[in-house]
């Protein structure tokens, strides 16, 4: 799907603490597929979100939230609407031993699940290396404008170096001003691709 949820209107902070514990070294870094043992996602640099968030990997018992996200998200795109079974369906791409997938949450201060980034390692054949790519970024209306955008990329950041991966990539439609401004902030380069899905 495209990567094309609605970026809060904040950029990540330069000044503030970690909202989550130090982020594994490359060397201790998560197999593919799952979560450090703690559950808390690598830590950002900094930490512009809220004080009391933080960024966690998903666990089975997320699956009814994280469904319900992925619809608001589909609603948001003015996408078809998914068939029903989406839960069942992730999770053992999600949870299973050889997984190449992750789901980052972003949690509120009062432990309402609140967004997600969902990531897998691809391969970059030009470069014939391996990066990390965010397929989706998605945050509820009421918890945009708060710093979770911005903890939830740098999550995904940190991810990708205890992975091994020197760099992260995503695509956005060019009608999604507000995430373009924020990915701008970021220091991402855009280029510019037309997507095409082909059913087979």
């Amino acid at each position: 799907m495209d990567h094309d949820s609605p970026a809060p209107d904040v950029a990540p902070a330069t000044d503030t603490a970690p909202a989550t514990d130090t982020a594994p070294a490359p060397d201790t870094a998560p197999a593919l597929g799952t979560a450090p043992a703690s559950d808390v996602a690598p830590a950002p640099d900094t930490a512009p979100a809220a004080s009391g968030a933080r960024v966690r990997f998903v666990r089975p018992s997320d699956l009814p939230r994280l469904v319900e996200l992925v619809h608001e998200h589909v609603a948001y795109e003015k996408a078809a609407p998914r068939p029903p079974g989406l839960a069942e369906r992730l999770a053992p791409r999600l949870f299973a031993e050889d997984a190449r997938l992750w789901v980052l949450l972003a949690e509120t201060p009062d432990g309402t699940v609140a967004g997600y980034a969902a990531c897998s390692e691809e391969f970059a054949f030009w470069d014939a290396s391996p990066y990390l790519h965010m397929d989706c970024l998605y945050l509820a209306q009421d918890a945009r404008g708060h710093g979770l955008g911005a903890a939830l990329t740098a999550a995904v950041a940190d991810l990708a170096r205890a992975r091994g991966l020197d760099h992260v990539e995503w695509q956005t439609p060019d009608w999604n001003e507000g995430a373009i401004r924020f990915y701008d902030r970021l220091g991402a380069a855009g280029r510019a691709k037309r997507r095409y899905s082909w059913p087979v």
